[in-house]
């Protein structure tokens, strides 16, 4: 059997169980979720990941892109990384990463069938739960030194939630996934909180005080101390550019430190914060300069990506309100006063009217599409919550076809902009590729 063949009979193997990421916010709030499958399936494997240290970042917003600073920077130190993360955006294989490179398809497709004969042995394990597992053995297998392991949904039953980090840590939070995790900031802070280990510390990005309250809390009860970025550790922003952005942190009893990041938009210099917060506190050695280097190399695609300046084409994975409102902001920044074309789609269960009311005042023309996902809604159903927020909109589909749509129409240097679903996007990006091959 050919790689590629084996490969992909490995992705239908963990397609055939149940995937919450696939399933609609009414099946959602059904999920059984708990630990103890997953705890049996690691102790079945030798428990991999006790074998290296972690950092685990949960979080609504900035949770991916605080992780991949943290896994560049810990790279750029010489350790040996590996970094998980999901959604992926074109390939499985982006969700598990050693210093950067994705796990190979043929290894892959190996230790899936490895692991098939202790998956058999447990009754209801999830694609996200094997998939965790099986990134947790191959970075074993890779002899990592760290990893850094974003959680996948909420944090406290999250398949993620077997480790015993160095430090965790907890990026902005807001509302999304309220089916599973709760309609109360609260109630949201709550279900994040559950990563935080007694006696081991605790970094927030800055919070409202309604889930600022619940975290400290958690962390008091379980002996953890916390730092909030914002309060215990300030930054201050500089000069930017469409090459980057600096920022400069101040912690107490350090000296400042200059950064300078390719990721654009002011939540980004919050995310850099926290990351270099993180690491500074996970007892691991790692020098200002090795977390300078790092910062300054990462590439997270997908978040405000500038693929082509002129006429501008941005990719942006922006699917809740409050990361359209930094969408919004971050165009103010770089592009004040152009007009913008928005390829948009979205999940069934997010706010899309307030989305929409968000990104409204940059909005020269809307196209609403669908990408191939079961979760999205179709293009009619977006158009009727687009003309209710006053806007209206063109359908286009499938979504190669929304971009193609969308290129003819900058014809006078418009903002080509694509937001609203990670996975609009994601296939913006393949179609992107697909016009301009390298």
């Amino acid at each position: 059997m050919s790689t590629e063949a084996a490969y992909n009979q490995a992705l239908d193997y963990l397609y055939s169980f149940v995937d919450y990421s696939l399933k609609k916010s009414s099946e959602l709030a059904k999920a059984n979720f708990n630990l103890e499958r997953m705890r049996a399936l690691t102790a079945a494997l030798g428990t991999p990941e006790r074998k290296y240290a972690v950092i685990h970042i949960a979080g609504t917003k900035g949770k991916g892109s605080t992780s991949a600073l943290a896994a560049s920077a810990l790279q750029a130190a010489g350790y040996r990384t590996g970094l998980y993360t999901s959604p992926h955006l074109q390939d499985y294989v982006e969700r598990i990463q050693v210093n950067g490179m994705p796990i190979p398809h043929a290894a892959l497709a190996e230790l899936v069938e490895e692991l098939k004969p202790a998956v058999a042995r447990i009754p209801y394990l999830t694609t996200f739960e094997i998939t965790t597992a099986l990134g947790f053995l191959y970075f074993a297998r890779q002899k990592v030194d760290a990893a850094v392991i974003e959680v996948g949904l909420g944090g406290r039953l999250d398949a993620t939630n077997v480790v015993s980090p160095q430090v965790a840590v907890i990026t902005s939070l807001s509302y999304d996934h309220m089916a599973v995790l709760g309609n109360t900031l609260s109630a949201i802070a709550v279900e994040k909180a559950g990563i935080i280990k007694e006696g081991r510390p605790v970094v927030s990005s800055p919070q409202k005080d309604e889930a600022l309250a619940v975290l400290e809390r958690v962390a008091r009860e379980r002996g953890a101390a916390m730092t909030l970025v914002g309060r215990d550790v300030l930054f201050i922003g500089g000069e930017h550019s469409l090459d980057g952005q600096v920022l400069t942190i101040d912690s107490k009893g350090l000296p400042p430190l200059e950064l300078t990041i390719p990721l654009l938009g002011a939540h980004q210099m919050v995310n850099a914060a926290t990351a270099c917060t993180a690491l500074r506190n996970s007892g691991l050695d790692i020098s200002d300069e090795a977390i300078r280097t790092g910062f300054a190399k990462v590439f997270w695609p997908c978040r405000f990506e500038i693929v082509r300046r002129e006429p501008p084409v941005v990719l942006d994975s922006a699917h809740n309100v409050d990361s359209a409102d930094h969408l919004r902001q971050t165009l103010d920044d770089y592009f004040p006063g152009h007009p913008v074309i928005l390829v948009f789609g979205s999940s069934e269960d997010k706010d899309i009217a307030g989305m929409l009311n968000a990104l409204k005042p940059r909005l020269d023309h809307l196209i609403v599409t669908q990408a191939v996902h079961p979760r999205a809604l179709t293009p009619d159903q977006l158009a009727t919550i687009a003309g209710q927020v006053g806007l209206t909109c063109e359908v286009v589909v499938p979504v190669e076809a929304a971009l193609v749509r969308a290129l003819e129409l900058a014809a006078h240097g418009e903002i080509v902009l694509s937001a609203g679903s990670m996975f609009v996007t994601a296939e913006v990006r393949t179609a992107w590729q697909k016009l301009n091959p390298k």
